[in-house]
């Protein structure tokens, strides 16, 4: 019997997705329903990998890395999926991935009581049209891993384009018994011309950043490449925390320690280090509609066209339009007499750009974030743990947010410097903790929080709690806020 982790990488913010994804909601916990999906790509990348089991084959934990920021949407995201038992190791900083895989091949190894696990690492932010084509390429990535003392495989990717965005592996000109190919090198990102010429050879494939190793191979290899990255990884596991909630475990490595880990991603660690070496490099082919949805375009490319080759989503009227994305999230979007745009409109931000430069939506993030602005991080409607507020209006003085609670749920025990608060209820039923009196409060009642008072909202029913709330004040920014008691492990 085979143990197997999957190792599922759950950084980065989605930059070149904007203004759908946002550091505060990337978009790997989007449903982009490129494929007709309702799930996130985070929970398509959890089912796919865990997919991979069979009667040789017995899957551990799902082993999630992300962040404290992200831990409550990964909790929300994973009760949607039925039998996945999970682990959640929370950075205190990004140190990119290698020191991120580091933490999980040690977490995977505490776990399996003495076996050496094979961990399965995928980004948490791709897409694949065919699962069993999927499926059967990553058995063949696990059995090449079990045949071959010290292996690596890895998915490269059949192209079908000259892409300059991707790198590229050279592989071989014969495959072995698990349909696996040796790996020659990696190559970094070409310019057109040198695509083409890959393209036209047909030994070069795209990096898919999905791999296959046993857990004592990663840190042996890293060892030996990054011995700094391995020994600083070692103390920050060494001096983690462990904690629970909502059925998932929390690890926390420690916070100091782990800051001291210099950055470096996997690929550059070690995996473009290990052909000709004592590491040896297998690569299986997988030709199965495989996409990292970097760009825009690239969702238009994998998404479902008309006959006009439109990708449409929302609530959306063309006319005289082709080759175009559109994708209306919170009300009627319409073009007319456009060709090859992306349009893409959010409650708070509209984005129109020509598909051919959709990469270059990063350049919009790096204004927002120079002038501070919070489109760049939150949505209009943001996710809490205890479910979520939409800032409904806002002026001198006073601001207007919808707040709905979830069953069981409440927010902290806070209280604001700068702003007073009105509640209207007006679905369910509050608990309201007000200063010293607490009160219960149903549809179309209302209370009044002053300036300075501690105060509390929750829901003690079973079906979902609104109410619109109405902040005035001289300041009201979501930092204005002291907690005294919080349920999240939030300061």
């Amino acid at each position: 019997m085979t143990l197997v982790f999957p190792i599922i990488l759950c950084g980065g913010s989605g930059a070149r997705l904007w203004p759908l994804s946002r550091s505060g909601f990337p978009k790997q916990f989007l449903g982009l329903s490129v494929d007709g999906s309702s799930q996130s790509l985070f929970q398509q990348a959890v089912g796919r990998i865990n997919s991979v089991a069979t009667p040789d084959i017995q899957i551990g934990n799902t082993l999630v890395v992300t962040n404290e920021d992200h831990r409550f949407l990964i909790l929300d995201q994973l009760r949607e999926l039925t039998s996945i038992h999970a682990t959640l190791l929370l950075e205190p900083v990004g140190r990119n991935t290698a020191p991120a895989l580091s933490m999980a091949a040690l977490c995977a190894q505490q776990l399996s009581n003495g076996v050496d696990p094979i961990l399965v690492i995928t980004p948490a932010d791709q897409t694949i049209h065919n699962q069993s084509a999927f499926t059967k390429a990553l058995q063949d990535c696990i059995h090449s891993v079990e045949d071959a003392p010290n292996a690596i495989a890895i998915l490269g990717i059949t192209p079908t384009a000259p892409e300059t965005g991707y790198g590229y592996i050279q592989r071989n000109d014969h495959k072995d018994a698990n349909n696996a190919y040796e790996v020659k090198r990696f190559v970094e990102k070409p310019d057109g011309k040198m695509a083409q010429t890959y393209l036209s050879e047909g030994f070069y494939l795209w990096n898919s950043g999905m791999f296959v190793l046993k857990a004592s191979t990663w840190l042996s290899s890293l060892k030996e490449f990054r011995p700094d990255i391995a020994d600083a990884s070692e103390k920050a596991w060494q001096t983690k925390s462990e904690d629970s909630s909502g059925g998932a475990s929390f690890i926390r490595p420690g916070k100091a320690e782990f800051e001291a880990i210099l950055s470096e991603s996997i690929d550059y660690a070690v995996i473009e280090k290990c052909p000709q070496s004592r590491f040896p490099v297998k690569m299986v082919e997988l030709n199965a509609g495989w996409s990292d949805l970097g760009a825009w375009d690239a969702v238009w490319q994998v998404g479902n066209q008309d006959i006009n080759g439109n990708v449409t989503s929302g609530d959306t009227l063309l006319a005289n339009t082709k080759n175009s994305l559109v994708y209306a999230n919170s009300r009627l979007v319409s073009a007319v007499g456009v060709e090859n745009l992306v349009i893409v409109e959010t409650a708070d931000a509209v984005l129109i750009a020509n598909r051919n430069n959709s990469q270059d939506v990063k350049n919009i993030v790096s204004q927002l974030e120079a002038q501070g602005r919070e489109e760049k991080n939150l949505h209009r409607k943001v996710a809490r743990p205890w479910g979520w507020y939409d800032s409904l209006d806002e002026g001198e003085r006073f601001k207007v947010k919808r707040i709905q609670v979830k069953p069981g749920a409440s927010l902290s025990l806070q209280m604001h410097h700068h702003r007073a608060e009105h509640w209207i209820v007006v679905k369910g039923v509050a608990e309201i903790t007000n200063g010293d009196q607490v009160i219960t409060l149903k549809e179309n009642q209302s209370t009044y929080i002053p300036q300075g008072q501690s105060h509390r909202l929750a829901n003690r029913g079973t079906e979902p709690l609104e109410i619109i709330e109405v902040q005035s004040g001289s300041y009201l920014g979501e930092d204005d806020i002291v907690r005294f008691e919080d349920s999240y492990g939030r300061n």
